[in-house]
């Protein structure tokens, strides 16, 4: 086998942290406890949901999250609807208040 290949292969393979011959020695046992141990301490099962705290994180995750669906897009037709009008009554329609045209 090639250099190259056991080096390919060395990755796949977990470092050998029990070996037979190490099980019955006292020292090799403590640190196989703590290697136990460590591994007993972390978390089972999928990791939990993380919830949307901000507006904008809400938003995503109601309209882009699970069910994505279209509303965003006339959320943003009528946002800048209302942009329009705001700027056409400030520039044009704000004069017409006092003033005929």
């Amino acid at each position: 086998m090639s250099f190259i290949a056991r080096r390919g292969l060395s990755t796949l393979i977990p470092p050998k942290i029990a070996s037979p011959s190490g099980i019955g020695a006292a020292q090799d046992a403590a640190r196989m406890e703590r290697v136990v141990s460590f591994y007993e301490k972390l978390p089972r099962g999928p990791a939990p949901e993380i919830q949307p705290r901000g507006l904008y994180e809400r938003y995503k995750a109601r309209y882009f999250g699970k069910n994505p669906s279209a509303a965003p897009i006339a959320h943003f037709i009528g946002v800048m609807m209302l942009i329009g009008y705001t700027q056409h009554y400030y520039f044009h329609f704000r004069h017409h208040k006092h003033n005929a045209h």
